[in-house]
């Protein structure tokens, strides 16, 4: 069965915001208020979430260029060597 609700650090894991935007976010009317689920909970309707993931406009900003890194340990001059056949 999916959730209905979500609550706040999982709206944020969702849309990768921090909670401290997300509440800004809502007292400043620009996403969802949270509804009230007892006297001392609240969450937020999945559904209303992604629809206003999904309203956001498209970014015309380019996304970040890739820099060819490689992500993990570097390895020292010494274990190169001896990975590569030498």
């Amino acid at each position: 069965m999916n959730r209905l609700y979500v609550d706040l650090p999982e709206v944020a894991s969702l849309l990768t915001l921090s909670t401290a935007t997300i509440q800004k976010m809502v007292r400043q009317s620009e996403f969802p208020p949270p509804r009230k689920l007892s006297a001392q909970r609240v969450g937020w309707l999945v559904r209303e979430v992604e629809a206003w993931a999904e309203e956001r406009p498209v970014s015309d900003l380019p996304p970040p260029p890739n820099t060819g890194g490689r992500k993990g340990p570097k390895q020292s001059a010494d274990c190169q060597g001896q990975n590569s056949g030498q």
